[in-house]
């Protein structure tokens, strides 16, 4: 008997979204399950994500839950429509599930902000300094590994330029600017990128320069996504082990303030482009 996928970060908070609503209402698995004509299991299968859910059966839930917010129900119905594989699918199995549903993450996302306080955000960086950072990890990644990984990074990029492109904020530290990920000649290139992809309309790039001193989250980056309403938003972390991801109320508030500090210390877009100008002819 084949052995189910895992689930994708995507399926999980549709189930997570699911036991928060029956919780909310008071309900238990055996009342779902009652109202879906299944047995218990499955229900807890579905709030896991291990088990697909119909939209027909999100309504159905939402209405026996009493839940009256019917943009967030229409949300979760679009989750659970799988529809056509997205392009991210055909690196599964040959690249951690991890950067898969950061893919996934940024293109079902309404608005993109980020900070990065070592090297430039992987929606805009080119292929050798994206090379240069993979072929750094340790262990050792093969270098075939290493293609596959920075083609699929790549391929994130689309976001910024399909028919209807993402809205992307990001914070970058000064000394993200100045780590010469690849070389000095790589990076500059990469921040001549930087600058020309600045002056897209759905682009936004502001520098904290290092006299701002200290700030919050240093030493990790962090990626927010906006979802279709705001309960569906979500956080993801990187870290040496890889991305994780939370969506906790309490755990949204705080990296929203985190955001909102970056918007308010960093500077604007038009200086933001002098400075990285201002490093590149250093180099």
């Amino acid at each position: 008997m084949p052995t189910r996928p895992a689930p994708t970060e995507r399926q999980r908070r549709l189930g997570a979204e699911l036991r928060r609503m029956r919780l909310a209402a008071g309900r238990t698995t055996e009342y779902a399950a009652g109202l879906l004509g299944l047995d218990r299991t499955k229900v807890s299968n579905m709030e896991s994500g291990v088990r697909a859910i119909s939209p027909e059966r999100i309504r159905i839930l939402a209405s026996n839950y009493e839940c009256a917010d019917e943009r967030y129900v229409e949300a979760l119905v679009a989750m659970a429509d799988v529809g056509k594989r997205g392009w991210w699918q055909q690196y599964r199995g040959s690249l951690p599930q991890g950067l898969l549903d950061v893919a996934e993450l940024e293109w079902f996302a309404t608005r993109l902000r980020s900070y990065q306080t070592v090297h430039v955000p992987g929606l805009l960086q080119l292929g050798e300094y994206a090379r240069a950072i993979f072929a750094a990890a340790l262990p050792p990644l093969p270098d075939s590994e290493v293609e596959l990984r920075v083609v699929q990074r790549l391929r994130r990029q689309q976001v910024l330029d399909r028919e209807d492109p993402v809205e992307y904020v990001a914070y970058v530290h000064e000394w993200a600017l100045r780590m010469q990920f690849g070389g000095r000649r790589v990076t500059r290139e990469q921040l001549h990128h930087l600058c020309q992809t600045s002056e897209r309309d759905n682009v936004e790039l502001r520098v904290l320069p290092v006299e701002a001193g200290a700030f919050p989250g240093a030493g990790h980056a962090v990626l927010y996504a906006h979802g279709p309403v705001p309960r569906l938003d979500t956080v993801q972390l990187d870290s040496a082990h890889g991305g994780e991801f939370t969506h906790s109320e309490a755990q949204l508030a705080k990296y929203q303030i985190h955001m909102d500090w970056w918007q308010d210390h960093t500077l604007n877009p038009e200086d933001s482009r002098d400075l990285i100008h201002s490093i590149a002819r250093q180099l």
